[in-house]
């Protein structure tokens, strides 16, 4: 049996009316890959501390971010990828100037997350 193509509007995952911010569950529309849009302009903000116990994919799709996957320091920019291994805690922070726009594709049908205490904070870095 084959499944049917499914095509998205962009207000069916969108958070925000011209940015690329926000989700789509791979559940919602029967897949087991979850992407997330983040986007920002803020230097130095980015996702907190946190680990999935599946991979994911990141694509830096404008801008530059400083990502810390375990205990490896990445700088990454536009038209780079990289992988964050499964349980591997992870980071990323815009490095400016500018926006910051990446896709974050979660090998799962749903996004699990549990967000940590960022060691670099805990030691006043």
């Amino acid at each position: 049996m084959s499944r049917e193509p499914v095509h998205l509007k962009r207000s069916d995952w969108a958070s925000h009316e011209h940015l690329w911010k926000g989700a789509l569950e791979g559940k919602d529309i029967g897949t087991d890959v979850t992407v997330l849009f983040y986007s920002t302009e803020e230097t130095g903000k980015g996702p907190v501390w946190h680990v999935h116990p599946y991979d994911e994919v990141f694509i830096i799709r404008t801008g530059r971010a400083l990502f810390t996957i375990g205990d490896k320091k990445i700088e990454a920019a536009a038209g780079q990828i990289l992988l964050g291994p499964a349980n591997a805690p992870h980071k990323f922070a815009n490095l400016g100037p500018g926006m910051l726009e990446t896709i974050d594709i979660h090998v799962s049908d749903r996004r699990i997350q549990t967000d940590l205490a960022d060691p670099e904070l805990q030691a006043g870095g």
